[in-house]
């Protein structure tokens, strides 16, 4: 599969042997390293991998990134600069007998001094006993393992195998790389692409950073006979809408709602609004966003505004009454009422704090003067006795003793000085005073 590439100006590199027939992204292959789009913080002569080709040895690689950023084109390149011998694999095709064969081919070329450097193309696909079978080969330098993945590293590859390679991280493409494939694109079929300005910019867009889809796109353009440059909107109509890459199963959806709930958390709606549009134009189901919402509401907001949960839990039933669309409305009024809203931690830190002291405390009983006494044995024993009636007190607050007996009494609740909460604190504070004065007395 093609990889992609560029170079610093629209002069395109030598086509080499790739026939005219090869797709547009093939004859645009990169030969050398500083030829590569968008990832000069590696190639560059500071990056690692520039560092790695001075020097003339390679380390084992993970190359971690989004889909068209260069990373089977890196790992040819890097083969050819260190002169080591280049095999790809993909881990979707290929089994335990093919890998067998590559490392015993591998150590017959060492024999005759070529080293190997074997390229895995979505080395996540490989379960871990799969991962577990290069460790041998890595260690004893059989082969130099440089792998590909679109997925965190740290959740899909084995701690093992991550702890004999570097972990490199390529970046999706900016709209300034992206625009210079399309430089090399168009001097390499001697052509200009058929756009204005403004659909020029919205094919970049559209790319979402993925140079590969990018000169699919441009070789479509290339291909149909269009009379006068396209606007925005028959750019739209000629090409397929590119969906943005999320998996719900995998870190992009973590890294979505993570955003989404910072940014609720940081009182800023217009964020918060983008990554909730983000989540749901790609598919994410609504009620999983309403069940982060409605958390977020009573971990975030809690009483410093108790209309949050109301709005969120109200939101949940207004999208299951009316369904997509219409009801996706009623969660962007839910995230905008949570983002605008006073926030406090306070219940959520109550909660922690009070559950700790439930655990530590054990089966401490609670004070003999707040038990029922339903029998005569417990009225006895004194169950319920002196047990001072709220309402009956001034103010209707008794100030009595409600903790278990050798127990100190504990602040598990502080409400913050925003929203409802301020209230609260003031009324917590009279008690308190009350609850000093009546029992001095």
């Amino acid at each position: 599969m093609a990889d992609l590439f560029g170079s610093s100006g629209p002069e395109a590199p030598s086509p080499g042997t790739v026939p005219d027939t090869a797709p547009l992204a093939d004859r645009l292959r990169p030969t050398r390293l500083e030829d590569v789009v968008g990832q000069e913080h590696l190639t560059g002569p500071e990056g690692a991998i520039g560092r790695m080709v001075a020097a003339g040895k390679l380390s084992s690689i993970i190359f971690w990134g989004p889909p068209g950023t260069g990373k089977t084109t890196i790992s040819r390149l890097l083969a050819d600069a260190v002169g080591m011998r280049f095999e790809p694999v993909s881990a979707v095709f290929t089994g335990v007998a093919d890998l067998k064969k590559i490392f015993a081919a591998a150590r017959d070329h060492a024999r005759l001094g070529q080293r190997t450097l074997l390229f895995v193309d979505e080395i996540h696909r490989f379960n871990r006993s799969q991962q577990d079978g290069f460790l041998p080969y890595v260690e004893d330098g059989t082969i130099t393992l440089v792998g590909a993945t679109t997925e965190n590293p740290s959740f899909e590859l084995n701690a093992a195998l991550l702890s004999r390679a570097q972990v490199l991280i390529l970046r999706r493409l900016d709209a300034e790389a992206l625009g210079r494939l399309l430089e090399r694109a168009e001097a390499l079929t001697g052509r200009t692409l058929p756009v204005d300005e403004a659909a020029r910019e919205a094919l970049i867009a559209s790319a979402d950073g993925d140079g590969r889809f990018l000169l699919n796109q441009a070789e479509t353009l290339f291909s149909v006979q269009i009379d006068a440059p396209l606007d925005p909107a028959g750019l739209s109509a000629l090409l397929h809408r590119r969906m943005a890459v999320y998996d719900k199963d995998r870190e992009g959806h973590y890294n979505l709602i993570s955003a989404l709930h910072k940014s609720l958390r940081g009182s800023d709606p217009q964020a918060a609004l983008y990554w909730l549009a983000r989540m749901l134009v790609a598919g994410e189901d609504p009620l999983y966003v309403l069940r982060r919402i409605v958390r977020f509401a009573t971990e975030d907001i809690g009483l410093a505004d108790p209309q949050a949960l109301i709005q969120s839990l109200a939101a949940k039933d207004a999208y299951e009454f009316l369904g997509s669309p219409e009801g996706e409305l009623a969660i962007v009024q839910a995230c905008l009422y949570c983002a605008t809203a006073p926030k406090s931690n306070g219940a959520y830190k109550a909660y922690k704090a009070a559950w700790k002291s439930a655990r530590e405390t054990g089966s401490l009983m609670p004070p003999a003067n707040i038990l029922n006494a339903p029998t005569k044995l417990m009225k006895d024993i004194g169950y319920g006795a002196d047990y001072a009636y709220d309402h009956d007190a001034p103010d209707g607050f008794s100030g009595d003793n409600y903790w278990p007996e050798g127990m100190k009494a504990e602040t598990f609740y502080i409400p913050v000085d925003r929203g409802f909460e301020k209230r609260i604190a003031e009324r917590i504070a009279w008690w308190n005073d009350l609850r000093k004065m009546r029992r001095n007395v």
